[in-house]
């Protein structure tokens, strides 16, 4: 029914270094052996393979698309204006334009640098960060993506970035004079902070605003004057979060201010683009580091963000997302309690993620992507929203959960045996094994 993108899947392995670009999307993570993995069109929330399969895609990795994929709007005002040109020996005034754009959402910032990855845009506020202080370490809570300067706080061994999302990464290749240069710290913790502070001179503490839960204002609060009072750059990762709560980054729905902050996915809609905004005094005085790339000039970026901003501001993107991730989380609560499942369900109310509080949760996520993929769902145990996912839409995904939790149960009372149902292996937890 799939084998065509499995197939390729098995090639690619074979010719691109881990497989593919993007760890969350190896069909490991998801479902292995039996992931469709590849797409061949995309509209709205539904996706072709490369068989002419179509499903709902209630999955949407990795937030990206708020509008959802192919968006008309978007996709002519972008190729109508690159088809003029995307790169010359001179700039785009786009740039220019969504730098306004960006500065006037956020009036305590007023300087921005653009790049096209989440990672390099985090990668770009810690030079920033390092240059305007002078100073090397840096304490971080949260994912910041995927350079040297992040992946070694591994460089000890002890796996610090366990609670930071992404456990199981080994910091092979990452000098190993950058060994406790960066510090974790979990959200909420800010006696570990201070700690930190006293032991190391830090230039930055960068963390998200909220991720697995919705921002704490307290806590941001306490870390706001700590870092203002030590003279600590503040630096707000919205690489994900941004545009979910609202036009632009959720810090702005807490009145709490960072000193720099990212922008990534959502920004443009399925289009590279990510950007760094910051305060003048500090981003002035990282003039004269060395931050420039080639592709960070090119048009598209530029258009996509431009545009993506105006749309989301029309139809307000980010009330219907939170309307129905609401809807989704309660929905789900309800089908566990249904069938007497103990469930945790969380993330910000525009990502939707639940686990089973059990032993057999990986294995029961499996089961789930399986036979849902079975009745045409691309379906995990998470979903970032886009304003596709109407109630319509969450109503048919939960009536086909339905008879699934309800296997879930049976599992559960030793009725029957999820084992005996999955068709493949069980999917990984973690990234550790993927080279395997």
């Amino acid at each position: 029914m799939n084998k065509t993108g499995q197939k390729l899947y098995l090639s690619a392995k074979k010719v691109i270094l881990g497989g593919n670009m993007l760890l969350s999307k190896r069909p490991e993570i998801t479902l292995p052996n039996l992931w469709p993995t590849y797409y061949s069109r995309a509209k709205g929330i539904f996706v072709w393979d490369l068989d002419n399969n179509k499903y709902k895609d209630m999955i949407c990795f990795v937030g990206q698309n708020i509008l959802g994929y192919a968006d008309k709007a978007l996709d002519n005002y972008v190729l109508k204006n690159a088809a003029k040109s995307n790169m010359t020996s001179l700039n785009c005034p786009e740039e220019v334009e969504l730098a306004k754009k960006l500065i006037k959402l956020h009036p305590w910032s007023g300087m921005a640098k653009f790049a096209r990855s989440g990672g390099e845009a985090n990668a770009i506020a810690i030079r920033i960060a390092r240059a305007a202080t002078k100073k090397d370490h840096v304490a971080i809570c949260g994912y910041h993506g995927w350079h040297d300067w992040y992946l070694s706080v591994n460089l000890t061994g002890k796996n610090k970035l366990k609670n930071h999302l992404l456990p199981g990464l080994y910091p092979s290749g990452v000098p190993k004079n950058l060994k406790d240069t960066v510090h974790p710290f979990n959200y909420g913790d800010f006696s570990h902070l201070k700690k930190i502070c006293r032991k190391y001179d830090l230039a930055a503490i960068k963390m998200e605003v909220g991720r697995s839960s919705l921002p704490d204002r307290n806590f941001l609060k306490k870390v706001r004057h700590f870092a203002t009072r030590n003279k600590i750059i503040l630096i707000f990762d919205e690489c994900t979060s941004g545009f979910r709560r609202n036009l632009g980054g959720m810090h702005m729905t807490q009145k709490i201010y960072p000193d720099i902050c990212m922008f990534g996915k959502a920004l443009g809609n399925g289009y590279a683009i990510s950007s760094v905004i910051g305060k003048k005094s500090i981003m002035n005085k990282a003039n004269n580091s060395f931050i420039s790339s080639t592709f960070w000039t090119e048009r598209i970026g530029f258009l996509a963000g431009i545009k993506t901003i105006e749309l989301m501001k029309k139809i307000k993107s980010w009330k219907i997302i939170i309307k129905n991730g609401k809807y989704l989380a309660q929905e789900l609560k309800k089908l566990a309690k249904k069938h007497n499942l103990d469930i945790k369900v969380g993330g910000i109310e525009s990502i939707v993620s639940y686990t089973f509080n059990t032993k057999n949760n990986l294995k029961y996520k499996t089961f789930i992507s399986q036979e849902m993929l079975k009745r045409r769902y691309l379906a995990s145990n998470i979903t970032f929203l886009t304003i596709h996912h109407k109630k319509k839409v969450i109503d048919e995904y939960i009536k086909n959960l339905d008879p699934l939790f309800l296997k879930i149960k049976l599992f559960e009372q030793k009725k029957d045996s999820v084992l005996k149902y999955l068709k493949g292996p069980v999917c990984h937890s973690t990234f550790k094994r993927l080279t395997d």
